[in-house]
């Protein structure tokens, strides 16, 4: 009787959590019965159950109770998939996980889905292309090749579009692996001569994903066999997405017709991140951390300090914020600016920005091609003001100049008229396509 009601439970889940929460989180969970007012879960991982506890236990209970079986708690246990379980309770999007682990050899982390992605304007049409390939409706780019720099949500999307795959095409063959590990099943298939079997693995997949393909560049066997497994798929319509830490034609040592291939379908560039992307990060990892780490507060003062001081990698910046709950939550006190730069001496260090204000001002000089001695000059022509206020902007974003220094460093202009410059440039950063691409054009030559 316990089953039919986690049966009546589970559908009213499904319909007060939507589909794709439901799919994700409470599908895979297997129920095992109820004890002393506990229902008992099976679960694949320990994070799996943490996150369904912090994010869907009591609607769990509540929708239980409303079926009639009367629990005060619930508990997860992993590992206990080999126990007989419910035979009915084996989902559809819980066997193609298991198919999936098994064919790739690359492990999935249910960090990364596309709920915890956050997008802004340097990450939205890679999201945006992620999320149509993670539909598995017809092939409309082919392949879709994500690059960027360290840390910017390459892996992120990959693994997000593997679990969405997983959970809504269960019939599809998905195969996920890094390009390491594809030299490794190649050279391993030569060595016990096991080619027709490599060959017919690779070649049967409805989806292909390679993570940082750069690896196989200068490494000729692998990629010839790579060159062969993308055209027969190519050929077959079957669905291929690729990451690498740079653009085809960058990729040193990667032949030609590879990286002519990688450029015929989508080529999409996640762009270093802004302050106001990193300001979102910081906001949904500090109420993600805050259900573990219940009555510590972190201060808008240290977001928007951590979103200045940490703007390289994301991958930086949650391990910082990962260590200030974790010190504060040791030492029991409050996460302030103090404690912050304490905690995180090390991590400052390595990310204080190297670039001056003259270098600045020269790049922004040349990129629009006017006279250094006009942009510093007193001259109001749009033609130099324009060029000013970007220079301003980047000595703000990319220095720990004061603005009374940096205002100095224009002419000994006022700080307010910095400051101007400064939230001129934010607004149309925004609104004004070309000032965008100006802007990340000088970050990235600067920052280079």
């Amino acid at each position: 009787m316990t089953l039919e009601y986690w049966g009546i439970a589970a559908d009213r889940l499904r319909k007060s959590l939507g589909n794709n929460n439901y799919k994700s989180w409470i599908e895979p969970l297997q129920f095992m019965g109820e004890t002393n007012e506990t229902a008992e879960f099976s679960v694949p991982t320990s994070f799996f159950g943490n996150y369904v506890r912090q994010h869907f236990e009591d609607q769990i209970i509540y929708q239980m109770c409303e079926s009639g079986l009367q629990v005060t708690r619930v508990a997860f246990t992993v590992g206990r998939a080999d126990q007989e379980a419910p035979a009915q309770m084996a989902a559809p999007a819980t066997l193609a996980s298991v198919k999936l682990r098994e064919i790739q050899g690359a492990k999935l982390d249910m960090r990364f889905l596309f709920d915890n992605f956050v997008v802004g304007k340097p990450n939205e049409l890679a999201h945006a292309a992620a999320k149509r390939v993670a539909e598995a409706g017809p092939v409309t780019f082919n392949p879709l090749f994500l690059y960027g720099g360290v840390g910017l949500g390459k892996t992120h999307l990959m693994h997000a579009i593997a679990w969405e795959l997983q959970a809504n095409r269960p019939d599809i063959n998905v195969m996920y692996l890094s390009a390491e590990q594809f030299m490794y099943r190649f050279v391993q298939a030569l060595r016990e001569r096991k080619m027709m079997d490599f060959k017919e693995l690779f070649r049967s997949v409805d989806v292909l994903m390679v993570d940082d393909v750069q690896f196989i560049a200068g490494k000729d066997s692998t990629q010839e066999e790579f060159f062969h497994t993308f055209n027969a798929l190519v050929d077959q319509n079957k669905q291929i997405i690729i990451s690498a830490d740079r653009a085809p034609g960058e990729i040193k040592l990667l032949e030609d017709r590879i990286a002519s291939r990688l450029q015929c379908g989508l080529v999409v560039d996640l762009h270093p991140t802004t302050y106001e992307l990193r300001l979102g990060i910081l906001q949904s990892k500090i109420e993600l951390y805050q259900s573990s780490y219940p009555g510590i507060e972190v201060c808008q003062e240290v977001v928007e300090f951590l979103a200045h001081r940490i703007s390289n990698n994301v991958r930086v910046l949650e391990g910082a914020l990962t260590r200030l709950f974790a010190f504060a939550s040791l030492v029991g006190r409050e996460i302030t600016v103090e404690l912050t730069q304490d905690c995180l001496s090390d991590i400052l260090r390595a990310s204080d920005r190297k670039v001056t204000v003259e270098e600045i001002q020269r790049k922004v000089s040349d990129h629009y091609n006017i006279r250094l001695s006009d942009m510093l000059g007193p001259k109001r022509l749009r033609s130099f003001a324009r060029p000013r206020q970007v220079a301003m902007y980047l000595c703000k974003q990319l220095t720990s100049r004061s603005l009374p220094e940096i205002g100095r460093r224009f002419g000994g202009r006022d700080h307010t008229t910095v400051m101007h410059g400064v939230r001129r440039i934010e607004d149309l950063r925004n609104k004004d396509s070309q000032i965008f691409d100006d802007i990340d054009l000088l970050r990235r030559s600067l920052e280079g």
